[in-house]
């Protein structure tokens, strides 16, 4: 089979005469190869990251959330009639209330302070579809009951059927003002008997446990019968807020719009991507500029291959003076040696995509090695939110990746390239 005179020596130049290919050739491939795998493995576990996370608060946090932005107050009284409302706009799929705040937990001596979350199971999985969630017991949220997440019962080592004891800040606001009020009048019984019966905590039994995927969640979120949070913060019939489910997630700021219409003031609806705008836009910038950092590993290699041609340039100079003196174009002489810099590039993709593809396969099994080994626990659950690595090859990244590597160890081979073909004939073989 016959191949381009150009093509013909560059393939000679980096197979020398006694072995099967040149340890700087070796190298130079290496070096192409260990950019394009980190760069494949970092972005797509990046972009993994990224669609884990918006699926995990797709899955927990409604599209949409209505609530009264008055620090005063903080409740919507007239829920009922607005939940009406919001179901007849258009893009609404379902809207349910909640009641949310902080709590303190107690089980066997052993206490957490977590988020307890009132709701209406039965609309709130109209919602949120809660119960594909769970992975012990049943979604059930009776009379006094509540589903707890999976940290929250490994850290409390309580079970299903176990009794949970509650403590909520709306008691001790309460108990504040009757310790004054008895301070006042020391031998009123009625008071006395009221706030004995506020000091008496809540016990309610686990029906459930549920798991997110999402460490935030499972570690903070107690979910209850929305009478039980509205007794637990003496709230009567308010609620905290009102969760709505849209038709498409990615158009929740256009029906945030038609909420706004007839939302009265002080009332606001805030979307998914606003509640954790902060938390994407450090994901894309972050990976945007790993992007780049990381670029520069094939630059470097890119500075090898330039550095291996020069030195095979200077090695050459006879053979370039002997072509050029055969009547090699400049073109012929340019290509010889920006060959090279092409078909290094060429196996570098090749080998950088096949071990960047191999290793994302195996990312999770990579860890727990490399954990082993180094005796270090790797992309802990408690910091990342994840247990286990997420990853999403998105093909344009891996082209843009993969052609950028290639067209800079195509660049880093021109201008050897170029200085090869500008030898003169007459000046390479005059000490020859």
């Amino acid at each position: 089979m016959k191949v381009p005179f150009s093509l013909f020596l560059a393939l000679r130049y980096l197979k020398p005469k006694r072995t099967f290919v040149s340890i700087i050739t070796l190298i130079s491939v290496l070096g192409v190869t260990l950019g394009i795998t980190v760069l494949i493995l970092v972005i797509s576990v990046m972009t993994g990251f990224d669609q884990e996370l918006r699926d995990k608060v797709l899955g927990f946090d409604a599209h949409i959330v209505v609530n009264n932005e008055d620090m005063a107050e903080g409740v919507i009284q007239d829920w009922r009639d607005l939940v009406a409302k919001i179901d007849k706009t258009p893009g609404v799929v379902a809207a349910a209330p909640y009641v949310q705040g902080p709590v303190i937990v107690e089980f066997e001596h052993r206490r957490l302070a977590p988020v307890i979350r009132g709701v209406n199971l039965d609309e709130q999985e109209k919602v949120t579809p809660l119960k594909k969630s769970i992975i012990a017991g049943s979604a059930v949220l009776r009379g006094d009951s509540a589903i707890i997440g999976s940290e929250i019962a490994r850290s409390l080592g309580i079970g299903v059927g176990d009794k949970l004891t509650v403590y909520s800040p709306g008691n001790i606001s309460d108990v504040s003002k009757l310790i004054d009020e008895l301070e006042k009048h020391p031998n009123d019984q009625k008071r006395l008997a009221d706030l004995k019966g506020l000091v008496s905590p809540n016990d309610l039994t686990v029906t459930g446990i549920f798991e997110s995927g999402r460490f935030i969640y499972d570690s903070e979120f107690v979910l209850v019968p929305l009478h039980i949070a509205q007794e637990l913060y003496a709230m009567e019939d308010d609620v905290h807020g009102i969760t709505v489910r849209t038709d498409d997630p990615y158009q929740a700021e256009a029906i945030k719009n038609r909420l706004a219409s007839f939302l009265p003031p002080p009332m606001a609806a805030s979307t998914w991507i606003d509640q954790n705008k902060q938390l994407f836009d450090a994901i894309r910038t972050e990976r945007n500029v790993m992007f780049f950092l990381l670029l520069f590993i094939v630059i470097v290699a890119a500075f090898g291959i330039m550095n291996t041609l020069i030195t095979v340039t200077v090695q050459k100079t006879r053979e370039i003076g002997i072509m050029k003196a055969l009547g090699a174009t400049t073109p012929q002489i340019i290509w010889v040696f920006l060959s090279q810099g092409m078909i290094v590039g060429l196996f570098g993709n090749v080998s950088g995509l096949a071990l960047g593809m191999t290793l994302i396969r195996y990312r999770n099994e990579f860890r727990d090695w490399l954990g082993r080994v180094l005796h270090i626990q790797i992309f802990p659950a408690e910091i990342y939110q994840f247990s286990a690595i997420p990853a999403k090859v998105v093909p344009h990244d891996v082209a843009i990746i993969c052609l950028s590597a290639f067209a800079i160890c195509s660049l880093a081979a021109l201008v050897p390239a170029w200085a090869a073909a500008r030898l003169d004939p007459v000046t390479a073989l005059r000490y020859e």
